[in-house]
């Protein structure tokens, strides 16, 4: 039985960035069916309150996008009840704890060196790529166990903006989402209220100054530009949509039929 979600957006005080991607218009008329497709940032800190949400949804399964830098730094998931729980890590855009703990101290000299003159919207436009072209395998057990049987499902990462956002938009390019839809959904992450928040170990004015964050912006932004390097990615590495399913992620017209039938009304 379907279960039935809120028509409005839940204020979650735990979790960051979470939608339903219900309502999402294909190019052949259809919808993606409200209560199927979920995602945020992380879980690690949601309330009780939170969690009875989610809980509520009927979750199949929650696929974990961060790596074990990420789980370090912000904890496990909230453990739902009866929720399968699948760690596939991707690539950071911002990898390493290493870099993190830059941040977090602010120390600036390093950030110019990393961020600066433009190469921290490079440094983000390649990850993109490179996950594109280099994590196959994950997006192709994500879209085959969704097309089988692990719906409704949730996909976070740390902020649920790049490595969420990148997985949820293969999965809408899989269900025939129009483009322009695609990158609505993916530019909502820009909302104020959805952003990660950094914890910084500073109390410096320099962890805080408007350097800083100018030259840490690329990292927390969802840019169009983005999520365009990683669509011509797909169409320069396989000749299209079609081949990359089907060759690149192991996705026959059958299983991808199979997922549409899953998540579309």
């Amino acid at each position: 039985m379907t279960q039935q979600v809120p028509s409005t957006e839940p204020e979650l005080a735990g979790v960051r960035n979470f939608r339903d991607v219900g309502g999402l218009p294909t190019t052949d008329g259809r919808r993606v069916r409200p209560g199927r497709l979920f995602r945020s940032g992380h879980l690690a800190h949601a309330t009780e309150e939170d969690a009875a949400f989610l809980a509520s949804l009927g979750l199949h399964t929650i696929f974990d996008f961060r790596n074990a830098a990420d789980q370090k730094l912000e904890g496990p998931d909230v453990e739902l009840p009866g929720v399968r729980n699948v760690n596939l890590p991707l690539t950071d855009p911002a990898d390493g704890s290493e870099f993190w703990k830059m941040v977090r101290d602010g120390d600036l000299d390093q950030l110019r060196a990393i961020l600066g003159d433009g190469k921290g919207a490079d440094r983000m436009i390649g990850s993109y790529r490179s996950i594109i072209k280099e994590r196959t395998a994950e997006h192709s057990r994500v879209l085959l166990s969704m097309a089988r049987d692990s719906v409704p499902a949730l996909m976070h990462c740390a902020a649920g903006k790049d490595r969420a956002g990148l997985s949820i938009a293969i999965t809408l390019l899989a269900l025939g989402v129009e483009r322009d839809a695609i990158f609505t959904d993916y530019l909502e992450s820009n909302a104020t209220h959805r952003r990660y928040k950094v914890r910084r170990s500073s109390s410096a004015a320099s962890a805080y100054s408007p350097e800083v964050m100018e030259l840490l912006s690329p990292l927390f932004d969802a840019r169009a530009e983005y999520l365009t390097a990683a669509f011509e990615t797909v169409e320069e590495t396989w000749g299209g949509v079609d081949p990359y399913l089907e060759k690149g992620l192991g996705l026959t017209p059958e299983l991808r039929e199979r997922l549409r039938e899953h998540l579309l009304d």
